[in-house]
């Protein structure tokens, strides 16, 4: 398969390259996340046992608490988080966390917005790679 470029809006720029992370619905970090181990611990959540750790998680958007910028801090303090985030809306919460992560710890956890019709083209497993304002399918 050849790599296919997505139009982007980027929220955090940065670089990052692995695995999808499909999430079949929006994720809260705060009480979704542990970010200890990087497992999705939303009971209810369809990919709950799932590890985020070196994906790029695909979701529509980010589901609640103000303090979910923190976990995704702390993730990233701790080597667990993501390496980027592909959503179809801007999340400020997640965004956040990535900025403060960013300025506390010197590592960029890249965020951009695509369109639902193109996030519904990737599958989890998938390489994908996000550089500046272009996001690759490998």
């Amino acid at each position: 398969m050849s790599s296919r470029d997505l139009p982007v809006t980027v929220v955090v720029n940065g670089s990052a390259t692995g695995p999808a992370l499909v999430l079949d619905e929006p994720l809260s970090l705060w009480g979704g996340l542990d970010a200890e181990t990087g497992l999705i611990t939303d009971q209810r959540h369809p990919q709950c046992g799932q590890c985020v750790t070196g994906t790029i998680v695909v979701m529509d958007a980010g589901r609640g608490s103000s303090s979910a910028s923190s976990v995704l801090a702390e993730a990233v303090r701790l080597g667990t988080a993501p390496v980027g985030f592909v959503m179809a809306d801007v999340d400020e919460i997640v965004a956040l966390g990535s900025l403060v992560a960013e300025e506390i710890y010197g590592t960029v956890t890249p965020i951009v917005v695509a369109s639902t019709t193109d996030t519904s083209t990737i599958c989890t497993g998938n390489t994908i790679s996000i550089d500046s304002a272009t996001l690759r399918l490998l």
